[in-house]
């Protein structure tokens, strides 16, 4: 799960043509709009259900909804070339302004070239014990028999992890400054990924625009307080922001201060939500399946023996590994993607009208019961090396491409080193009762997710 760009290795089954069929009964104007705010995911299962690629409205957009591996595929490796990136609403721009996720053409191949060695394994090996001590000590202030919420214990043991790996110990003791802001940030761009707010001008002051100046303003002022700080000391260090302030593209040019501050805040959300709320549903899961938990146990005993687990156990932790890609499976943290097409864009070798919106939905495809057998049921062993592989492109939690995620490997690494450490000490017991998803900026539990702490 290096990569995060396909499921193991295997030829796509031959499909039929991309011709379009026609989806759900649309509105006038606002096309499929209220279907889709209403219940995305449902949504996009009944648009699967219609068939392989799908054309419907969001409002005045002309979509189309992929589910066939190749063709996502086509969609995943031809941004830059085929297709663009939308224009993801004013929210996400001012969050995330024009970092390496929304940058296209030339701005976005610099800052990709100057961000991706802050990320390689070399430098992930370097941040394993910070995740690690966290864990520990989060598992340090927990009793058995205690009663937690799971969601708020992990979300704040993951944004311990990514304000120490991003901005060392400048922040120490200020993550409560910084996390309700982002969490305010998180949500706003949530709503808008729903169609909430999309499609209202940026000059409208809704109530949540406001709170998100606020909190965008906190956000700017605790990256640039410690931005100038690093500046003034002139001292390197071995974070995430250091990293950053000393890169240079092939000129030999820095990025700005204001580049900075947009690839740090990158940075956060993609290693703090995501994570956070994938080892949410991860527990949950175990609780549900306790073979699973119990051969999860067997391997943290033969592999660990009782020790805190390091960057160098991580390719042995083979089943703890599968359980984490099983759950980015089920629940992947990134649920949609879309693309607008460009002139002479193709599809399948069908010619795509330029300014066709091409949407695919981790959630639905990696829940296609052609590419996974009970597409419900949480089966690790889906991973085993001797498993029949799924075809290229039918797991893409971490999109794909040029363009796939570029803290994969952070995020793997550390759901895998986070879960080994703290279920060496603890099993959590959860209520027998479902909790659905919720889609926001990530897919999360649509109700609280409480569990009982138990000694392993």
């Amino acid at each position: 799960m290096t990569t995060g760009t396909s499921s193991p290795t295997g030829p796509a089954a031959p499909g039929p043509s991309a011709t379009p069929v026609p989806g759900p009964r649309q509105l006038p104007l606002i096309g499929n709009l209220p279907a889709f705010s209403r219940d995305p995911l449902g949504f996009f299962a009944k648009l699967r259900g219609h068939g392989d690629v799908v054309s419907w409205r969001l409002g005045p957009q002309r979509a189309l909804f992929l589910s066939r591996p190749e063709h996502i595929g086509e969609l995943l490796t031809g941004v830059e070339t085929q297709y663009r990136h939308p224009e993801l609403g004013w929210a996400f721009k001012l969050v995330l302004g024009e970092g390496v996720v929304t940058s296209e053409g030339a701005a976005w191949r610099r800052k990709r070239a100057l961000v991706q060695p802050v990320v390689r394994p070399r430098q992930v090996r370097a941040y394993a014990d910070t995740m690690t001590d966290c864990a520990s000590a989060l598992a340090g202030t927990w009793q058995p028999g205690q009663h937690i919420d799971v969601r708020r214990e992990m979300l704040g043991l993951t944004q311990r992890i990514a304000v120490r790996t991003l901005f060392g110990t400048d922040t120490a003791g200020r993550e409560d400054t910084i996390g309700p802001a982002m969490d305010t940030a998180q949500a706003a761009i949530g709503a808008e990924f729903r169609g909430l707010t999309l499609f209202l001008p940026p000059w409208v002051p809704t109530p949540g625009r406001q709170r998100l100046k606020k909190a965008v303003a906190v956000i700017d002022s605790e990256v640039n307080r410690v931005t100038e700080e690093r500046h003034r000391s002139g001292v390197e260090r071995d974070d995430l922001l250091s990293r950053l302030l000393a890169a240079r593209d092939e000129q030999g040019d820095r990025l700005t201060d204001k580049e900075i501050r947009d690839e740090a805040v990158t940075l956060y959300i993609g290693g703090h939500e995501t994570t956070g709320t994938t080892l949410t549903w991860a527990w949950y899961l175990l609780s549900r399946n306790p073979e699973a938990r119990r051969r999860l146990a067997d391997e943290l005993t033969a592999v660990l023996h009782g020790r805190t687990p390091g960057f160098d156990d991580f390719k042995e932790l083979r089943w703890t590994e599968q359980i984490i890609r099983e759950t980015l499976r089920l629940y992947p943290p990134v649920w949609l993607m879309t693309v607008i097409a460009k002139d002479e864009s193709t599809l399948g070798g069908r010619p795509v009208a330029a300014g066709t919106v091409l949407w695919a939905s981790q959630w639905s495809a990696q829940r296609d019961e052609r590419w996974f057998p009970e597409p419900d049921a949480f089966r690790p062993e889906r991973w085993d090396e001797d498993a029949p592989p799924a075809p290229d492109h039918a797991w893409f939690p971490f999109g794909g491409g040029a363009r796939a995620c570029l803290g994969a490997r952070f995020a793997t690494v550390e759901a895998v080193l986070v879960l080994a450490t703290l279920a060496q000490r603890f099993h959590l017991d959860l209520p027998a009762h479902e909790i659905p998803p919720k889609t926001g900026l990530t897919l999360q539990p649509g109700a609280p997710v409480r569990a009982t702490l138990r000694s392993a």
